[in-house]
């Protein structure tokens, strides 16, 4: 009998606040790891997002110390201040309320093209993994900790599901955890490849044939089972203790 991959056999049940820290702690180390920046959100659907909190940094981040947050930015439940760039998931989420998961962060590579003005093209098949739009915002009107300044972000983006911010870093987003690991993941991949081969002279032309990109851009991010939870093992083997807070 052939094996059949779902989840449930590759991963046992995580909550909410315990996807969060993994998923922060799996993208640390895929280069999403600019010190004290970056945001996870998700959303209860409630009217409240579940948060990373503000002073700790992404690879040290355990499920007891993910906020509860209402859309105005106080917080509901938590011993933990808000991060500074907050606004932007706040009028994310009031702008988009189909958006179940969404991060923001500055990777080396993403934040380089987002710097430089261009998204780069995938150039193989793990950069355009994931699927979802991928747009340039250029209209930098300041850090994101204003509330106007991220409207005009989110605006921007129309209903892409990821943003190269020009001057400032990444956006992801996604209906789940799985998603968002999934398109973050491949963003960064699609933009060292890029940056790599414009380095060694080459032109950046995809060979990815036109059926592949397609099939691509229409996956929600949710079809590659294992990848996800492969990487939340390789999260548990490092630190065996992540999950010990767990009721």
């Amino acid at each position: 009998m052939a094996f059949t991959p779902t989840a449930e056999k590759l991963l046992p049940d995580v909550t909410p606040r315990e996807e969060l820290a993994l998923l922060a702690r799996a993208l640390w180390r895929e280069g999403y790891n600019d010190h004290l920046a970056g945001h996870i959100t998700i959303n209860q659907g409630d009217g409240t997002l579940l948060c990373n909190p503000w002073l700790i940094t992404w690879d040290e981040l355990r499920p007891e110390q993910v906020i509860r947050i209402d859309l105005e930015g106080n917080v509901v439940e938590g011993d933990w201040p808000v991060p500074l760039g907050i606004p932007l998931h706040l009028e994310l989420h009031k702008l988009r309320t189909d958006v179940g998961v969404a991060m923001h962060s500055h990777p080396l590579y993403g934040t380089v093209w987002a710097d430089m003005g261009e998204v780069p093209p995938a150039l193989d098949q793990s950069s355009s993994l994931g699927g979802g739009e991928l747009v340039l915002v250029d209209e930098y009107e300041g850090a994101v900790d204003n509330a106007n300044a991220a409207r005009a972000a989110v605006e921007a983006m129309g209903g892409a599901e990821l943003a190269l911010l020009a001057g400032h870093g990444v956006f992801v987003l996604g209906s789940t955890v799985r998603a968002v690991h999934q398109r973050a993941v491949a963003l960064e991949q699609r933009c060292q490849r890029a940056w790599h081969v414009r380095a060694a002279g080459g032109e950046l032309r995809t060979s990815l044939p036109a059926s592949w990109l397609d099939r691509m851009a229409k996956s929600d991010g949710n079809g590659f089972i294992g990848f996800w939870e492969a990487m939340v093992r390789a999260e548990l083997r490092a630190d065996p203790s992540l999950l010990d807070g767990r009721a």
